[in-house]
């Protein structure tokens, strides 16, 4: 690389020159790649994979476990609601034998004779004609009794049905929660194989908190009840993320926004995609403190607009509740609840 010039060289001399140059700048460029790094890059990026994996797996035990609840008290009710049928017929058995007893006793032998034989022919018809109204009840309590027990074999089919989604709810539920935690247990292992400097790194990445609160710019919340939401929320910073719980001592991603709300007085559905629906959805520059922010395009995590740019949310085990920028990941959509 010399600065002054000479005679071009020629032949095998120039040949050599261009070979010596060609090795130089391939040797350049191999030098600028660190070869070292790149095993920690891909462990960092396959625990982010895994942890996104498990999310998804944990929204969707959420949603299984939500339906297998959902299941009990209706499988609770239909038992409530056949116990209350069997009584009702059983009364109904014990009224009809007594009229039956009553209209054997009164009607054994022929109206005619009886009337013949009667010494108060007035009287006889009088017990007649109530025991004609006594039959026509008894016709009517009978049919009753036959549409009660058609009701009762039918809630009971019923109840037989739900029953058998419920138990296969229950192994749905089973089998989300081994993903999760084969999921979680993969994510765990790579991590500890990382050198400590490494797995610092990793909790400083794109998902990482800032100390203290961030000034929130000023920014308020559409609503009274999106305040009370974000001061719940505010409440559970350093809270564990614990999948599949929400609150108050831990929660996931979508727990701590059910959770927040409730403390508003809000119902919101256990999962993120189904948190998405829960309300207005509007434009991520119009997001005001309060608001769900929904990301990936499966809309398998959610946190809350805090304003000035943060969002708090429950981000993944071993990271507590905490702030991180509202752009950590894909915005799948924002709502206003």
């Amino acid at each position: 690389m010399g600065s002054h010039r000479r005679l071009a060289p020629s032949g095998f001399d120039r040949n050599a020159s261009v070979a010596v140059s060609f090795l130089s700048v391939a040797a350049a460029a191999l030098g600028a790649v660190p070869a070292p790094a790149a095993p920690y890059d891909d462990t960092r990026a396959t625990v982010d994979r895994l942890y996104e994996q498990a999310e998804k797996a944990t929204e969707a035990y959420n949603e299984a476990d939500e339906r297998a609840d959902r299941l009990r008290d209706e499988v609770g009710t239909a038992r409530d609601r056949i116990a209350r049928q069997q009584q009702r017929i059983n009364s109904m058995r014990e009224s009809l034998g007594s009229l039956a007893g009553a209209q054997y006793r009164s009607g054994g032998i022929d109206p005619s004779l009886a009337l013949l034989f009667s010494d108060d022919p007035d009287d006889y018809l009088d017990k007649a004609s109530r025991l004609d109204r006594i039959t026509a009840h008894q016709a009517g309590e009978l049919k009753e009794l036959q549409q009660a027990m058609r009701e009762l074999a039918q809630d009971r089919e019923e109840a037989a049905g739900k029953l058998r989604e419920l138990e296969k709810s229950r192994e749905a539920v089973a089998a989300r929660k081994k993903t999760v935690e084969h999921k979680l247990a993969a994510a765990r292992r790579l991590l500890n194989s990382l050198p400590d400097s490494e797995r610092d790194a990793y909790g400083r990445a794109s998902r990482s908190g800032r100390d203290g609160i961030p000034g929130l710019g000023g920014a308020t919340a559409a609503s009274g009840r999106g305040a009370a939401a974000v001061a719940a929320a505010r409440s559970a910073l350093g809270k564990p993320y614990i999948w599949g719980a929400n609150g108050p001592s831990g929660f996931d991603c979508s727990g701590l926004t059910q959770w927040s709300y409730a403390q508003a007085g809000v119902f919101l559905p256990r999962t993120s995609q189904a948190q998405r629906y829960a309300g207005r959805q509007i434009p991520l520059s119009e997001a005001r403190p309060g608001d769900l922010v929904v990301y990936r395009g499966d809309a398998s995590h959610v946190g809350m607009y805090m304003g000035n740019g943060q969002v708090i949310h429950a981000p993944y085990p071993g990271a507590p509740v905490r702030y991180d920028p509202v752009g950590m990941m894909p915005v799948s959509s924002v709502t206003r609840v």
